[in-house]
């Protein structure tokens, strides 16, 4: 399974969502923000992978799914998921 991009699950007024985009989008890697309040079929995905709950931010890489991650999980997870996206162009 090739990985594009690490889904980035968030909601407005989320504090930890802002703390935790903020090195994302710095990072260089490609990232779908997902706003769970508007996104078709998004707060139903959360609630998937995170046992039931609309906790976010909620991230997932690949088969992985992190509820409220530290951006140290998050490129853990991209090494072990998606190596490719270390080694895209401008990267």
């Amino acid at each position: 399974m090739s990985v594009r991009e690490i889904e980035f699950y968030w909601r407005p007024g989320c504090g930890f969502c802002a703390a935790l985009v903020r090195p994302l989008r710095a990072s260089g890697l490609p990232v779908r923000e997902i706003n769970i309040w508007e996104e078709p079929g998004a707060a139903e995905r959360v609630r998937e992978v995170a046992g039931g709950n609309e906790t976010v931010p909620t991230v997932i890489v690949g088969e992985r799914a992190m509820v409220n991650p530290s951006f140290a999980e998050i490129t853990e997870a991209v090494r072990e998921q998606a190596p490719e996206l270390l080694e895209a162009p401008g990267r």
